[in-house]
């Protein structure tokens, strides 16, 4: 096991000490939408969502089955005659919670004579790096949804040859409307607690940093520095066009090269475009599951000094945290993933 000990990296004791200089810190932006769960405690790990096919509608995709019909003429009723009865379809989504974590390990040396404290830059990391372990576990499901919409007019990702457009923008919209998506009108509050505040309604997009100029060009974008009384639904929201807004990542990556020919494209990537999600959300279309709250962190720390068997002298101490965590698609028709490439800059 890797260990943070006195003379790696050298002390500077003796020397002028610069300050601990800032260093890159993941951003979480996906746990503003999707619906909060917490798990008690010893009732197992998995939970089963349910929800009943609406009267009408086709279990085939999940287009299909958030479009109820209703046929008046069948619901006639003939004087005398009991009509035949129906019943219920259930679909079930099981979740199963899976444990996470990370431990660093430094010495009573590091603690005794470095210059440095190493044990708050520690905890520091660990807290910076779990949540970036979080916005992965979130970004590999959200992405992976199957209403699929690719810029360009192909098929398929392999087939991604431009940039995102108003009109797709506007054919998404359609489709989540057909699907009875309702618009996202309160996001989880920055607090212990699973609590949301209001926002206006609208579906959230979230997208890399790179497709920002873009987002920009699409005719009628609207910058969040022009909104006025309208809050952002975040501090990384650039803007929003028509029924959208948009909040960039840096750690939304793209596939790469998964395009098109680069050609004359104009667009991002060596020999083939390079790909990127636009994860669009609607109100309940993806859920978060946590053990005891909604976020469940449960940190260590164990200073250099504490002796036991594993460590009669004190000589080692640990900084760490684990956590338990599921996400899963809840209803794939009330959000959409728009495949583009960026323009090259």
């Amino acid at each position: 096991m890797a260990q943070f000990e006195s003379g790696t990296p050298a002390p500077r004791i003796g020397k002028i000490k610069g300050d601990i200089l800032a260093h890159a810190v993941a951003s979480e932006v996906l746990g503003i939408t999707g619906q909060q769960r917490a798990l008690p405690k010893n009732q197992g790990k998995t939970i089963v969502h349910r929800r009943y096919l609406p009267w009408g509608a086709s279990n085939t995709d999940w287009n299909t089955r958030n479009r109820p019909q209703a046929n008046p003429v069948a619901h006639e009723l003939t004087e005398g005659v009991t009509p035949g009865a129906d019943t219920l379809v259930p679909q079930d989504i099981q979740v199963t919670l899976k444990q996470y974590g990370c431990l660093y390990q430094l010495t009573d040396q590091t603690v005794d004579t470095y210059e440095d404290d190493v044990p708050a830059e520690m905890k520091k990391q660990c807290g910076e790096r779990i949540a970036l372990v979080r916005e992965m576990i979130r970004y590999g499901v959200l992405k992976a949804c199957t209403n699929v919409f690719y810029a360009g007019g192909g098929a398929s990702r392999a087939a991604v040859n431009a940039k995102i457009s108003l009109n797709l923008l506007r054919k998404i919209s359609r489709n989540l409307q057909a699907n009875h998506a309702k618009r996202i009108t309160g996001i989880l509050s920055p607090s212990a607690m699973i609590a949301t505040k209001p926002v206006e309604a609208s579906y959230l997009v979230f997208v890399h940093t790179d497709a920002e100029a873009d987002i920009r060009d699409l005719q009628g974008f609207v910058h969040v520095s022009a909104y006025g009384s309208r809050k952002p639904v975040h501090t990384q929201e650039i803007g929003s066009c028509e029924n959208f807004r948009f909040i960039t990542s840096a750690e939304l990556a793209p596939y790469a090269g998964a395009g098109a020919a680069i050609g004359s494209t104009g667009l991002t990537g060596a020999t083939n475009v390079d790909v990127y999600p636009f994860i669009m959300v609607g109100e309940d279309a993806w859920g978060q599951l946590a053990l005891r709250g909604s976020d469940s962190i449960d940190p260590t720390y164990i200073p250099p000094g504490v002796k036991d068997k594993s460590d009669p002298l004190g000589q080692r101490g640990y900084v760490g945290a684990k956590f338990y965590m599921a996400c899963t698609m809840l209803n794939e028709g009330w959000m959409a993933v728009a495949e583009a490439g960026v323009t090259a800059l």
